[in-house]
């Protein structure tokens, strides 16, 4: 499966990282979203194929914290926001569409929900 995953194939560099990168340190990576549903919608992608949120080890998902903090301040001074939506969609059921573990995160404003996005 991870030779023909898309984020695989970002992560080695045979395919574009969709509309640019965020972010990237050893582990994760982080590209503005391809069908983004929002200004600023972003994915942090683990550079390590895991399909569920149930595969990572400890460490590996307190890194991932990390980076989502650090991409979620880029977002937020990029696109001058005061928040952001963290979603996870933990399998097909949940309606993961790549089978390879990933966050959405999406810059928000008091009020710019009139669309019913991210609804919290």
């Amino acid at each position: 499966m991870e030779n023909e995953c898309v984020f695989c194939k970002i992560v080695r560099g045979e395919i574009p990282s969709g509309k640019g990168k965020i972010y990237e340190d050893d582990d994760f990576i982080s590209v503005l979203d391809i069908n983004p549903v929002g200004e600023g919608h972003a994915t942090v992608i683990s550079k390590k194929h895991f399909q569920l949120l149930e595969e990572l080890d400890e460490e590996t998902f307190s890194k991932y914290l990390k980076v989502i903090s650090k991409v979620g301040k880029i977002l937020k001074e990029k696109y001058n926001s005061n928040g952001f939506n963290v979603v996870l969609n933990d399998g097909k059921a949940a309606g993961q569409v790549i089978p390879h573990i990933h966050f959405h995160l999406l810059p928000r404003n008091e009020g710019d929900n009139k669309r019913g996005i991210f609804l919290g």
